[in-house]
């Protein structure tokens, strides 16, 4: 459901300040400064890309959790995204996305809300057949042979015929 007010809104936000913006500077400032957004926001987009890039190596090979770094990366592609949409507001919210401090605080809002059960960064113990259930109840294959019922008592257990 939100997803569709926010295909109708933005829209809507941009279209609104397009014509604000144009009846205060004029048609032609109003497009400069679209595409001067743009093209800032590919440059600041490649140079944190980068950044981002750098942290989750370095996550990786200290062998700890890479999540907070890929989350910003994906925001700074997500801020690409949105720099590189025309229109006013986008380049508002895709900017602030660029910014370490409004990604670590989305991040926390974003970690509040998300439950993650398990997070394991190495493998321990031996590892599942790919072809089997793993962890999800596992399967024993094997054959029986029904005994018939007599009320003979067995020596030993009962479970086996001597």
């Amino acid at each position: 459901m939100w997803l569709l007010i926010a295909f109708i809104a933005v829209p809507l936000i941009e279209i609104a300040l397009f014509i604000q913006v144009g009846g205060f500077i004029g048609l032609w400032p109003t497009l400069l400064i679209v595409l001067l957004t743009a093209v800032a926001g590919t440059y600041l987009v490649k140079s944190q890309g980068r950044l981002a890039l750098s942290q989750v190596q370095d996550s990786f090979s200290k062998v700890s959790d890479p999540t907070e770094p890929l989350v910003h990366g994906a925001m700074i592609l997500f801020s690409g995204a949105l720099l590189l949409t025309p229109g006013f507001f986008t380049d508002a919210v895709g900017f602030s996305l660029l910014v370490p401090g409004v990604r670590s605080a989305a991040y926390r809002a974003i970690r509040a809300r998300v439950k993650v059960n398990s997070f394991a960064a190495g493998q321990t113990g031996p590892r599942p057949h790919p072809h089997h259930g793993g962890t999800q109840g596992d399967v024993i294959d094997g054959e029986f042979t029904e005994l018939p019922d007599d009320d003979e008592p067995r020596g030993g257990s009962g479970w086996t015929k001597h």
